[in-house]
């Protein structure tokens, strides 16, 4: 039997190999996976042209994935260096990484970082229509900014970014609703400013079906992108977001009618007691399609520590049913990330996660501390390092002040709990001398 996109095969009761991957990865039923791909409830993006990719699920009831951001600028053009940072990402473990690029003639970075990336790669086409046009924004025309989206599949993007729930309707909403800081999605904006230079209405909501059928095409996850997502904890849980999110919800039907798969992106800056409320109503309003969340940060206050603000935003939305977390660098809202920020933002990002794991009660999610805490009761430093989230971090810090006694650590030296309960329970001496 023959089927289009993952979607359109579980429909039908097929599993495909990507499925089998997946549910191998999880260690749950392919059954039960292709269930909640049929329902909407899991996604496995994974475009027919990614070759590289080792495919991964995201939505409820699989582990929370994490995602990258990197990509060329015009003050930070340098194409190697992002391949740099992508090579590093994958070596530590992210499921996902999202070309941001939004300078120059994008193909090349992009192609080159398909083809080495098993991770699923996302991009935003509305960021490289300027580039590659070569042309003000009010000039691009709807059929261009169509082609990109078409382009980006032909590459073999597994899931896209569209803003296509800022709609004539929805602005004017925001028009009608006075904000702190206004719209901050660099693609929201964009796509603003289009509508209110050309009097149209925004493309990619006019010619959504025209994008439905190249994400069907290419098997492409549309993501659907939230232009008003809240930029400060000012702006969290306003008219403007809520109108887009129905929106989103509206757009997610007519793609499942078309077999395209979908997630739904959220906030954003957020209040930690809105965070719970706000995964709720994505999952109702858009019918539990996955929810793709930017951090939350939970305060305004922090540059330079975003990374922090936002695991502790990540850890509560995932923790309350949000799916994927795309990570904060602390660059945030400062410059574009180096590659030691962009480590700092996959491990805040992966503790969040798997902190949001051991809530939900993800399968085989406790078994990584629990080994932790019996390499720590034997007080076997080597396997404490070789499970550590940043074994290299953990080496350093060791080595960096060593202790007289080789079980203990410089903190607690011979007064340390765990060494003195193991020989006090064998019969053993215990000395504090």
């Amino acid at each position: 039997m023959n089927y289009t996109t993952q979607l359109d095969a579980a429909k039908k009761g097929i599993i495909t190999e990507e499925m089998n991957v997946v549910a191998a990865k999880e260690d749950i039923e392919v059954d039960l996976l292709l269930s909640k791909i049929a329902s909407g409830e899991v996604v496995i993006p994974a475009n027919k042209n990614h070759e590289a990719l080792s495919p991964e699920g995201v939505g409820a009831g699989l582990r929370t994935k994490i995602n990258v951001n990197l990509g060329v600028s015009r003050d930070c053009n340098n194409v190697d260096a992002e391949l740099e940072k992508a090579k590093k990402a994958i070596e530590m473990k992210a499921e996902s990484i999202m070309d941001l690029s939004s300078y120059g003639k994008t193909f090349e970075f992009r192609n080159r970082l398909i083809g080495i990336s098993t991770a699923m790669i996302g991009t935003v086409p509305v960021y490289d229509a300027l580039g590659y046009y070569d042309k003000d924004l009010k000039d691009i025309t709807p059929s261009e900014f169509i082609k990109i989206v078409e382009r980006h599949a032909q590459d073999g993007v597994d899931f896209m970014t569209i803003h296509a729930g800022i709609n004539r309707e929805t602005a004017e909403i925001f028009k009608r609703n006075e904000r702190l800081l206004n719209i901050v999605s660099r693609g929201g904006s964009l796509l603003y400013t289009w509508m209110e230079l050309n009097d149209k209405e925004n493309p990619f909501y006019e010619y959504f079906d025209d994008i439905l059928d190249i994400c069907a095409e290419y098997d492409v996850t549309i993501s659907l992108g939230d232009a008003l997502r809240p930029g400060c904890i000012s702006d969290s849980t306003d008219a403007c977001q809520i109108k887009e999110l129905i929106t989103l919800g509206e757009l997610a039907k007519r793609a499942y009618e078309k077999n395209v798969q979908v997630i739904i992106e959220g906030p954003g800056h957020m209040r930690l007691n809105e965070i719970e409320a706000n995964v709720l109503l994505e999952k109702k309003l858009c019918h539990g399609a996955p929810f793709y969340v930017l951090g939350p940060i939970v305060t305004d206050i922090a540059p330079g520590y975003d990374h922090i603000t936002s695991a502790i935003g990540g850890a509560i939305a995932a923790a309350s049913g949000a799916d994927f977390l795309c990570y904060v660098t602390p660059a945030e809202h400062l410059r574009l990330p180096t590659i030691e920020d962009m480590k700092e933002g996959i491990i805040a990002s992966k503790i969040a996660a798997h902190a949001a794991d051991l809530a939900k009660g993800i399968r085989n999610a406790e078994k990584w501390d629990n080994a932790m805490s019996y390499a720590r009761k034997k007080l076997d430093w080597d396997e404490m390092f070789r499970l550590a989230i940043d074994p290299e971090k953990a080496k350093r810090y060791r080595s960096e002040s060593l202790p007289h006694d080789s079980e203990t650590c410089t903190m607690c030296g011979n007064m340390c709990a765990v060494r003195n309960m193991n020989r006090v329970i064998t019969g053993e001496d215990v000395s504090l001398l």
